[in-house]
C-alpha cells in the first residue's frame, strides 16, 4: 500500500465518488460493490475461541497474524473504510435446474463431482485483476491515495468485513448469503485510506431454516455459525495436506474437490445469478467428467489442463489422493466394478506413500487386491 494521503481540498466530492466506484465496479464485471467501516471489535472474541478450538485445522496461516486478522488498520496503516465487491461465478449457460443435477451426479458412482466454482479459471486471478483496475479507477478520480487489494490473499475477515459492507449476511454454514444471488460469489476488497460514506449492513434472513445443517456429508457445521474446518470436505481435498482420516472418507463420496452440499440445499439459491464473464465457464469437462478418466491423468496432462485453474494448487499427489478416495466409495454402489478396479490397481505402486496409502483403503473397499 502507498502512504496514507489526506484528501485534499480540490478532490471530488467522496459521496459522488462512492457512487462512481459502484458504477465502475459493475463495468468491470462485478455484481454489487458496498462500501464499510472497518471496525470488528465485534468478531474478536469468536475468531479467538474458534482458533482456541483448533476448528482450522492445519491452516495454520488463520493463527499465524493474531488478532491483526480483525485489524485491517494494523495489516494496512491508513486504512479507514473497505470496498467490498461481489463476483458471480456460475457459468453463462449453467441451467435453472442446477442444483437438482448436482445432487443427482453425486449418486453416479462413476462421476467425479468438482465444486462450481473450481470448474473454471482461478477466481484469486480474475478478482485480483479487476480490483486493480477498480482501484485505479479511483486513483484517477482522487489523485494519489493509500489502498491495497485483497482476494482471499491476506489475513483479513472477508466475510464480516462484506457483511458490515450489506453484501449479504452470514448464513448458518458461515458462507456469506444474498437475497438477491444466494451464496454463488465470490468475494474481494480494496482497503483504503478515503473516508467514503458507508453502506448499511443487511439483516439475516436464513430464520428457521437448517437445511445446510442437516445436509453437511461430515458434520462440519455444529450449529448455526460453528464450523469445523476439520470435518469440511473442502479442507480435507483442498487445504488438507496429508492422509484423510479413514473415519471420514466414507462420507466424502465421490466430491473430489470442494463440497457444494450446504449451497445446493439453501432455498436463497434459487435466486443463484450467472456470471458476466466467460472466466468462470467450465474448462476440461469438469462437470461431467468420469472418476477413472481423471485418475488417468499423468502429472504432465494434470498440469497442462488445470493451468490456471485454482485446482492445481492442490497438486498432483493430492489430486490422486481424493480421486481414490472417491474411487474407493464407488464400492458402496458398484463393488469389484472392473474399470475402477483396474484403475486403482494401475496406480497402487505410485512413488507417493500418500497416493499408494489410499489407493490400498479403496481396493479394500472394493474386496480387491493390489495385483
Amino acid at each position: 500500500m502507498s502512504s496514507p494521503s489526506p484528501v485534499q481540498p480540490d478532490r471530488p466530492d467522496l459521496a459522488s465518488i462512492a457512487q462512481a466506484i459502484k458504477a465502475w465496479g459493475a463495468e468491470l464485471g462485478f455484481a454489487d460493490v458496498r462500501i464499510a467501516d472497518i471496525d470488528l471489535a465485534d468478531q474478536e472474541a469468536g475468531l479467538q475461541a474458534w482458533l482456541d478450538a483448533g476448528h482450522h485445522g492445519e491452516m495454520d496461516y488463520m493463527a499465524s497474524h493474531g488478532m491483526k486478522r480483525a485489524r485491517p488498520a494494523e495489516l494496512v496503516p491508513g486504512t479507514v473504510r473497505v470496498i467490498s465487491a461481489r463476483m458471480d461465478y456460475l457459468p453463462m449457460a449453467t441451467p435453472d435446474d442446477w442444483r437438482a443435477r448436482e445432487r443427482l451426479r453425486q449418486e453416479d458412482p462413476q462421476a467425479a463431482v468438482v465444486s462450481v466454482y473450481a470448474r473454471g479459471r482461478d477466481y484469486h486471478k480474475v478478482l485480483r485483476n479487476r480490483l486493480q483496475q477498480l482501484a485505479e479507477r479511483i486513483r484517477g478520480a482522487v489523485g494519489e491515495y493509500g489502498y491495497r487489494v485483497f482476494t482471499d490473499s491476506a489475513p483479513v475477515m472477508e466475510l464480516p468485513l462484506a457483511q458490515k459492507a450489506g453484501l449479504g449476511w452470514r448464513g448458518k454454514h458461515t458462507l456469506l448469503l444474498s437475497r438477491d444471488a444466494g451464496s454463488t460469489f465470490f468475494i474481494g476488497e480494496i482497503l483504503v485510506d478515503l473516508p467514503l460514506p458507508v453502506d448499511p449492513p443487511t439483516g439475516a434472513h436464513c430464520g428457521g431454516c437448517s437445511a445446510c445443517i442437516s445436509a453437511c456429508p461430515t458434520g462440519a457445521i455444529l450449529g448455526p455459525g460453528r464450523l469445523d474446518a476439520r470435518r469440511c470436505i473442502s479442507y480435507l481435498t483442498i487445504e488438507l495436506k496429508g492422509s484423510i482420516p479413514d473415519d471420514l472418507r466414507p462420507l466424502i463420496g465421490n466430491r473430489i474437490y470442494g463440497c457444494d452440499d450446504c449451497q445446493l440445499v439453501c432455498p436463497w439459491n434459487k435466486f443463484a445469478q450467472r456470471s458476466a464473464l466467460p472466466d468462470f465457464d467450465e474448462r476440461n469437462g469438469l462437470g461431467a467428467a468420469g472418476m477413472v478418466e481423471l485418475f488417468g491423468w499423468s502429472e504432465d496432462e494434470f498440469n497442462r489442463r488445470l493451468e490456471g485453474s485454482p485446482i492445481r494448487r492442490i497438486g498432483h499427489e493430492r489430486w490422486l489422493r481424493n480421486l481414490a478416495v472417491g474411487l474407493g466409495n464407488a464400492a458402496a454402489q458398484a463393488p469389484g466394478e472392473a474399470g475402477i478396479v483396474a484403475a486403482l490397481r494401475a496406480r497402487a505402486g505410485h512413488p507417493s506413500e500418500l497416493v499408494r496409502e489410499h489407493v490400498a483403503w479403496a481396493l479394500a473397499r472394493h474386496g480387491a487386491a493390489a495385483t
